[in-house]
């Protein structure tokens, strides 16, 4: 007599089945999160240090002449520390498979904390209250972007590579700005800047939420691809704050 299928057994496994991976992939995604606001959190700290501690300011920036007058600008270390960044995002992005994680995590943490202290002149030119205003926004709209990204049943595939070129094009508009200075110019980049890095928020969840049914919730891979998810979340961050700060920040002149 042949075996027969019960198919309630059928149901109850594919059910457990769904719940593990819905388990999993929260693990996964609240891992990327914690390291990415641990790290934006971390940025603010050193930030508000390198503009109250005199130690640090003095380390940072100088007070130099121009020809419209007193002005303060980088010391060399507070160059050093303005570059540094870049230096750390192309470490990890390139070498991220050769280095261990708990050495990728270290330089995550070493870069979260010198982009705060190269960001410490946000205080020199904002209001701390604007700045904290602008803060909660970004926070806020972060978080609806990224669970857009996360509970979409759109591809957002395509429009990944449409903002990849817009920020391309971003870089340069800025670039070509530092010499003709057009405020007009500055205006459009800083509304652009919003829009691409608002759409990047929710794409790099979408992506991230994939990767997860690459490489799962265990292993030397998952915790990598943790990390340099938390990177570029964080990076979504920072740079959504920076621009919208152009538009809501209270100059302290």
């Amino acid at each position: 007599m042949a075996d027969r299928i019960d198919p309630s057994g059928l149901a109850r496994s594919r059910t457990a089945t769904t719940v593990a991976i819905d388990a999993g992939l929260r693990t996964y995604m609240l891992r990327i999160y914690n390291y990415m606001t641990s790290g934006v959190l971390l940025t603010g700290i050193m930030a508000m240090l390198g503009y109250q501690l005199p130690v640090l300011r003095d380390l940072l920036y100088q007070t130099v002449m121009t020809p419209a007058g007193m002005r303060v600008g980088l010391t060399g270390f507070g160059w050093l520390v303005a570059i540094a960044p870049l230096g750390f995002v192309l470490v990890l992005s390139l070498g991220i498979n050769r280095l261990k994680p708990a050495t990728a995590q270290m330089l995550f943490w070493a870069f979260a904390a010198v982009m705060g202290l190269s960001l410490s002149s946000i205080f020199m030119a904002y209001t701390g209250v604007s700045i904290a205003r602008t803060f909660f926004v970004t926070a806020a709209s972060f978080a609806a972007l990224s669970i857009y990204g996360y509970t979409t049943k759109r591809d957002l595939s395509a429009f990944g590579k449409f903002l990849f070129m817009g920020l391309i094009g971003l870089l340069v508009a800025m670039l070509v700005n530092l010499f003709v200075a057009s405020s007009a110019m500055d205006f459009i980049i800083s509304a652009i800047g919003v829009l691409i890095f608002a759409g990047l928020t929710a794409y790099d969840t979408q992506r991230l939420k994939r990767l997860y049914y690459e490489v799962g919730n265990a292993g030397e891979a998952a915790q990598r691809v943790a990390i340099m998810g938390a990177l570029a979340l964080y990076l979504d961050f920072i740079n959504l704050f920076l621009f919208l700060l152009r538009f809501m920040g209270q100059s302290r002149n």
